[in-house]
């Protein structure tokens, strides 16, 4: 079980200080992250639970929460950027989690377009981030974020096979102390969002921490489904797919939709 008091010491200076909301069980911190934002909770509100019934994952899909094994959290943010930047959050995110892990538990995050947390060819979290949006502006937006922590085995037949902290780091791992790195990297991490260069920055990090961004075979399932190989980042955070060879190549821009090496399922 999570400490607040202690929680909020190390939080010291933080915009997320004061603002820690927990549930034992919850159907989804994502919903109640949003339920919070219609009702004008402020930017920088944190919802997490030891146990989600309802958990869920971009696209619909579900997200395994067993009580007491990972990590599930959802950040009510207000940023003061323009819509056209919303995309890049997913990304920033990405990168906060990917610095908490290694603090945490000292693993190197492969960070596959446009959510997935993968170490190696394992899935050990996902990002989903829900927002509203008016006039060009932002009024909120709602990142949920899970990892797995302690779990030890999982269902047979997932789309990606999935892996935990403790698996691959053959150790304990504070599922505290991780969500104390996390909240200090994604603060970080946001509030790069305001910098005129982020759409160059937050890109070619992702690029780095990433070996799915160039140069890899992939299949793109969604609405924009292709088969082709990945050409990078642009300023908004889309991934460009190059579906054709030759003296003219043709390139498909993905603003939304999942990714899988090319010949698996």
């Amino acid at each position: 079980m999570y400490d607040l008091a202690a929680m909020r010491a190390a939080l010291a200076g933080s915009v997320f200080r004061d603002k820690l909301h927990f549930s034992p069980l919850t159907d989804s911190t994502n919903s109640d992250a949003l339920d919070a934002a219609r009702s004008a909770a402020p930017h920088g509100s944190v919802y997490f639970a030891d146990e989600q019934w309802a958990g869920r994952g971009r696209g619909g899909h579900e997200w395994r929460s067993a009580a007491g094994e990972g990590l599930y959290v959802s950040v009510l943010l207000r940023p003061s950027v323009p819509a056209a930047r919303l995309p890049l959050l997913p990304l920033a995110a990405g990168l906060a989690a990917a610095q908490a892990i290694r603090s945490a538990a000292g693993l190197t995050v492969d960070l596959r377009w446009p959510n997935d947390l993968l170490l190696g060819p394992r899935k050990a979290g996902g990002i989903l981030v829900e927002a509203k949006t008016s006039g060009g502006a932002v009024d909120f937006a709602v990142v949920g974020i899970g990892i797995n922590v302690h779990q030890r085995s999982f269902e047979p037949g997932l789309a990606t096979p999935a892996t935990s902290l403790e698996m691959e780091a053959g150790r304990r791992v504070s599922r505290q102390g991780l969500l104390v790195c996390l909240l200090e990297s994604l603060e970080r991490e946001t509030q790069g969002l305001a910098d005129p260069a982020a759409g160059v920055t937050i890109p070619a990090r992702v690029e780095q921490a990433s070996t799915w961004i160039r140069g890899r075979q992939v299949e793109v399932h969604g609405p924009q489904a292709c088969v082709g190989v990945t050409a990078g980042l642009d300023e908004h955070g889309f991934l460009r797919v190059r579906t054709a060879e030759g003296p003219v190549a043709s390139f498909v821009t993905v603003q939304t939709g999942g990714l899988r090496a090319a010949g698996t399922n």
